[in-house]
């Protein structure tokens, strides 16, 4: 549930302001973007710790024929086949928890962001509990207890969404013992108020108690923003009111968002669960026509530069179907372009290494 002290149009957002910003980038943000993003709350590492971070680099490992009968969720022995692949391509660790305890540390308190908003009805399109389970495994395997584990959603729904849990049954029982999940509705935060690009927000319990967080998201269109992936899946999936932060196309709010200690210091991976794909009418799973077959997943450390290639295949998908193009649209995904300027990662995609493996 939203406060009603939040205004999604404050103000002081004027159109110039807002269009400005997507034009320039950091270059206009200047002094507002240094006192948001400057301030309290920097997650820390355990002592000795440091995770790693490969900017620009993205793997891709693509299998066909991965998926169960109906076509929506891959086979358990697909998601364990392809994560262990694409995080030793990653991390150039073949043993799972190995390659996990690049990113995380047995000392940390882990939140696992998966997106379900789109599985909402029949679980047709969401980070998918295959995937999840496998992650939990890895992060475990890197020996992190499953007390210091939590996977959060926005609300029951789209967890549910996931399969991962059901309000009547609770977790799936496959999940180890101890492991916490929970859902926040834009209610559950304890951090202090903060300003961003003169919004008040603040982000959520789950996300401000973890050391460490591992991002889950997918490639969907948007239909406010054009394309949602890593970025957003964060910035409007763990603060309080993050209907205020759509106005202009979202841009270049979900990059300033980002851009904040909070979550500078906390994010460490971004594993995409690409086994479907929407490329036209998200980010809900409004028309089967436009959710297809990709059958792949990507691990990276660089959101922009995911992003940045997430955009590109939403776009050909658009192309090849006879639709225009996302600027064409009217929702061009700037905000991934002033995330990169903001320091995020890497937008050039002539600086991007992709790094893609068929099984």
């Amino acid at each position: 549930m939203s406060d009603p002290r939040f205004s999604p149009y404050p103000e002081a957002f004027s159109r110039r302001t807002f269009l400005g910003a997507a034009l320039t980038g950091a270059a206009l943000l200047g002094a507002d973007h240094a006192l948001a993003a400057g301030s309290g709350l920097v997650a820390q590492p355990p002592a000795g710790f440091m995770p790693l971070s490969i900017p620009g680099k993205v793997v891709k490992v693509a299998k066909s024929n991965v998926m169960q009968p109906n076509g929506l969720w891959p086979t358990e022995g697909a998601a364990k086949l392809m994560l262990e692949r694409v995080m030793a391509e990653l991390t150039g660790k073949s043993d799972l928890g190995e390659a996990f305890a690049k990113f995380v540390h047995k000392d940390d308190k882990v939140a696992i962001k998966p997106n379900g908003i789109a599985g909402q009805k029949g679980a047709t399109m969401a980070t998918n509990r295959e995937l999840i389970l496998e992650v939990v495994r890895g992060v475990m395997a890197a020996g992190v207890p499953a007390s210091q584990i939590m996977i959060f959603e926005q609300y029951p729904k789209f967890l549910e969404g996931t399969r991962i849990w059901d309000r009547h049954k609770g977790p799936d029982p496959a999940l180890p013992a101890g492991i916490a999940t929970a859902v926040h509705e834009n209610e559950d935060a304890t951090m202090p108020e903060r300003s961003v690009m003169g919004i008040p927000t603040k982000f959520v319990r789950p996300f401000t108690e973890a050391t460490a967080v591992i991002n889950l998201g997918l490639i969907k269109d948007h239909s406010i923003c054009g394309f949602t992936g890593c970025l957003k899946n964060i910035t409007h999936g763990a603060t309080i009111n993050p209907h205020a932060f759509h106005q202009h196309n979202a841009s270049p709010q979900i990059a300033e968002l980002y851009a904040q200690d909070v979550v500078k210091s906390r994010v460490r991976l971004h594993i995409i669960d690409g086994f479907k794909l929407i490329y036209d009418e998200g980010p809900l799973d409004k028309n089967k026509k436009r959710r297809v077959l990709h059958e792949a997943v990507y691990a990276t450390t660089d959101p922009v530069a995911m992003d940045t290639l997430g955009w590109g295949i939403i776009e050909q998908w658009r192309k090849d179907n006879g639709l225009p193009t996302l600027k064409d649209a009217g929702r061009e995904p700037t905000y991934i372009r002033i995330a990169s300027e903001l320091g995020l990662g890497v937008f050039d995609k002539n600086r991007i290494s992709l790094r893609e493996v068929t099984l």
